[in-house]
């Protein structure tokens, strides 16, 4: 089984190679497209819930709790390592997907006009599998990054970003 068929079951085994961080509620993933620099999701813990409202209340709440972490990471890298930073945007949809997971995405003013103002989903389907920017070892320092931020978060650790065995990471 291709750990895509199955990304939360993947998480719980240590095989889903997207995995930045396991959190209390679920597991945070850097997103396959990185058209947007940054993009994110964390995924529930719980494989059997297809809705939000079907978490017991104190999971949902945890998982909305480690929602805010992620997308907080996420802004504190891409605000770091990307020049025309705006925003965050974080998405609960499940419409494609029937399992729980909430979409963080970073936001830029260099993004197109006709895009800058809508939601992400509106971009033009060669945008999401643009091989350019599909996730590769290009993102490794981004990656870095974000899980350096969700470390000091968690632990409030300082944050000392140092890729192992890779190129350096600059702005």
């Amino acid at each position: 089984m291709n750990w895509r068929d199955d990304r939360i079951g993947a998480a719980w085994r240590g095989e889903n190679p997207t995995v930045l961080a396991e959190l209390s509620a679920g597991f945070a993933v850097i997103g396959d497209a990185q058209f947007l620099p940054g993009y994110c999701v964390l995924l529930s813990k719980n494989p059997l819930a297809s809705a939000l409202a079907e978490l017991p209340r104190d999971e949902r709440v945890q998982f909305l709790a480690d929602v805010d972490l992620l997308a907080t990471a996420v802004e504190r890298a891409c605000r770091a390592m990307h020049p025309g930073f705006r925003r965050i945007n974080i998405d609960v949809l499940g419409n494609k997907d029937a399992f729980v997971h909430a979409h963080v995405w970073a936001r830029y003013e260099w993004e197109p006009p006709e895009q800058v103002a809508r939601p992400v989903w509106l971009y033009p389907p060669d945008q999401w599998r643009d091989p350019t920017t599909v996730l590769s070892s290009q993102h490794d320092c981004l990656r870095d990054r974000i899980q350096a931020e969700l470390d000091a978060l968690i632990g409030g650790a300082p944050i000392e970003v140092k890729p192992a065995g890779r190129a350096s990471c600059q702005r």
